[in-house]
């Protein structure tokens, strides 16, 4: 039986595993990934504007970015905006282009950043219980109001669980694939 109660679940639980994947994206792994660059913003004539919408960024070797600027005026504010992230990487200007060069990570490091994995999954996972919680409420509502009857509601709880597990797998995989590639040497 489908349920708009399920639906919508499901359909928040999706966004948290989403919302995780775009986070783990930002966590540096020791190679050169343009989407490390995703969250910065240039202040660019006095409003915000996202780099990526601002320059090219290439990856010409395993461990450096190149950003080169539609604008070449705009070259010192993006060294700026790199300089300002929570990045911790020093960039290279050269007149022309800006490169940022990915320094290897130390054993330790790989460890401190799998952890960090960890918490964002555990709070993806957090999420989409509080999604089930939410959706286990409103569906006892309707059971309250007479609207189903106590065998849909068992039944729907059964199918709320089979959503919440399958979106749990799927925020364990998302996890599983990052520290993998952060361990990967």
């Amino acid at each position: 039986m489908a349920n708009p109660i399920i639906d919508k679940a499901q359909e928040n639980m999706k966004k948290s595993q989403e919302s995780l994947q775009r986070d783990l994206q930002s966590i540096r792994a020791g190679r050169a990934n343009a989407s490390l660059l995703n969250r910065i913003n240039v202040d660019y004539y006095g409003a915000p504007t996202p780099l990526n919408q601002m320059a090219a960024i290439n990856v010409p070797e395993a461990r450096v970015l190149m950003i080169k600027p539609y604008d070449k005026t705009s070259l010192n504010d993006i060294e700026k905006a790199i300089l300002a992230s929570d990045l911790g990487l020093n960039p290279a200007n050269d007149g022309d282009v800006i490169r940022l060069v990915i320094p290897q990570l130390t054993g330790e490091r790989r460890r401190e950043l799998a952890k960090e994995v960890g918490k964002d999954a555990e709070n993806a996972k957090i999420a989409i219980r509080n999604v089930r919680r939410e959706a286990l409420e409103a569906l006892r509502k309707q059971e309250k109001n007479s609207e189903i009857s106590e065998d849909d509601l068992h039944g729907l709880e059964k199918d709320l669980q089979k959503v919440t597990d399958e979106a749990v797998k799927g925020v364990d995989a998302i996890a599983k694939l990052k520290e993998d590639e952060i361990t990967e040497v």
